[in-house]
């Protein structure tokens, strides 16, 4: 047919009987196929000079940047069992409103006056406290009391001693003049004696003078002896006043010990009075861990726990609430790859579950029903699945958000980079080249200004 062999078969048929040869002899079929493909060829090669921006793909959830905004699940401090639901769910609550009340599960909370009976125990502690200030006070005084009697015993005994030195003193006087007294009539019983020895004195007056020298004699030995015994009653005196300061001393030492002791048995009730007082805080704070109310305004959106009477553990969820304010987000993750052309500040397009829209990537701004949103946060640690997590939040220069967006809610990423043309795209495509291989380094952009600064992971 192609007449290519030395076998041909054009003289055995009729070319005209074939409607595949009548079109092939149709010049003009011919030459509208070629035009066709030309104008083709034409406009493709025109369309790889056009614009297109290159983008990241990525799905995501709807998520909060605050992690107050976020789902909350309702523990429960204390152990307990489950007495009454004040909430339903769906029910929207307010800041402080009561959820659950449980009621307590140890048998030492049992008692309904446990606070009262441990206030009564701090009362009287606190008696006993003023007890021991008041044995304090005591005891003080008895020690100012025997500090002045030691004073005053101190001084009676330095009088006596001062006295005492006085006769000593003056028996020591008395003393010699005994004893020139003594020698005075020893002297006169000698000249005597000669006298009489010649004849010039009688014996009368010897025996006088013999006489005189005994009496000066014997003065003179009663006034060594009460001299002797002053100085006993001196060294008495000396003796006395020691075995006085110790005495007293003695005295003070007990008035001390006791006096310590008091203050500390004082402490120790103080410390019991305060160990007691933080009990009966423990047990009010305790109580009022029985209701369980919202820490924030939300929905409940679940009750992980059912039914009446059943028992719960500290920390255990009870049921979950979530914020009816909030800062929305989505949640997205890249590639490692990828993540080296990601600033904060890029522009990011994206499509929510159940908000249609028709999707252009490379010409975002032909896109309808799209979403625009800003990277706020670069993680600079690899997620668990292999991915590098980045947030975004609204743009404010664009339009809002939906209104009516839910947490968890589904959402298709486009992150935004650099326009370049087709044919480039498509050979960067082709060779499997990250976007802005060839592109010159830039300055990065410094971070967006949001309500929260931003901290960066080291």
């Amino acid at each position: 047919m192609l007449n290519i062999s030395n076998n041909s078969i054009s003289k055995h048929i009729k070319r005209k009987d074939f409607k595949a040869f009548a079109a092939l002899d149709n010049i003009n079929y011919f030459k509208f196929s070629r035009k066709t493909v030309t104008l083709l060829f034409i406009l493709l090669g025109t369309g790889l000079f056009l614009p297109w921006t290159q983008n990241i793909r990525s799905e995501g959830y709807v998520t909060t940047r605050s992690p107050e905004h976020r789902p909350q699940s309702i523990q429960s401090v204390i152990s307990g069992r489950l007495e009454q639901w004040y909430v339903q769910e769906g029910d929207l609550v307010s800041k402080g409103d009561t959820l659950v009340f449980i009621s307590d599960a140890k048998s030492e909370y049992f008692d309904p006056l446990l606070v009262q009976r441990t206030q009564e125990q701090v009362d009287a502690k606190r008696q006993s406290i003023q007890s021991y200030e008041d044995k304090v006070s005591a005891i003080r005084s008895q020690s100012q009391a025997i500090s002045q009697g030691l004073q005053l015993k101190l001084r009676q005994l330095q009088n006596k001693i001062i006295q005492a030195n006085n006769k000593v003193q003056m028996d020591s006087i008395d003393l010699v003049a005994a004893k020139t007294q003594w020698e005075i009539a020893e002297n006169q019983r000698e000249r005597t004696q000669q006298l009489y020895d010649k004849g010039l004195k009688s014996l009368t007056d010897l025996q006088e003078k013999k006489l005189k020298v005994q009496e000066t004699q014997a003065k003179y030995t009663v006034q060594e002896n009460k001299l002797t015994n002053q100085k006993n009653e001196l060294l008495n005196l000396d003796i006395e006043l020691s075995s006085t300061e110790q005495a007293y001393q003695d005295k003070l030492s007990k008035a001390r010990s006791e006096l310590q002791s008091a203050l500390s048995s004082k402490l120790s009730t103080q410390a019991e009075v305060s160990k007691l007082e933080n009990q009966v805080s423990n047990y009010t704070q305790r109580q009022s861990l029985y209701y369980i109310t919202a820490p924030q305004s939300g929905f409940v959106s679940k009750t992980i726990k059912q039914g009446l009477g059943e028992m719960i553990k500290e920390g255990t969820d009870i049921l979950t609430i979530v914020p009816d304010e909030h800062e929305l987000a989505v949640e997205i993750y890249i590639k490692p790859q990828d993540l080296p052309l990601v600033q904060y500040g890029n522009r990011v397009r994206i499509r929510f579950d159940g908000w249609p829209a028709i999707v252009i990537s490379g010409w975002p701004e032909a896109s309808t029903g799209v979403f625009t949103g800003q990277v706020v946060t670069i993680d600079r640690s690899i997620s668990a699945n292999g991915y590098y997590r980045l947030l975004v939040s609204p743009d404010p220069n664009d339009r809002s958000w939906p209104d009516k967006l839910s947490i968890g809610t589904g959402s298709q990423s486009f992150l935004l980079l650099n326009t370049v043309p087709i044919w480039y795209e498509v050979w960067r495509q082709l060779n499997g080249f990250p976007a802005d291989y060839y592109t010159e380094e830039k300055e990065s952009p410094k971070p967006l200004k949001l309500k929260a600064p931003l901290k960066s992971v080291k």
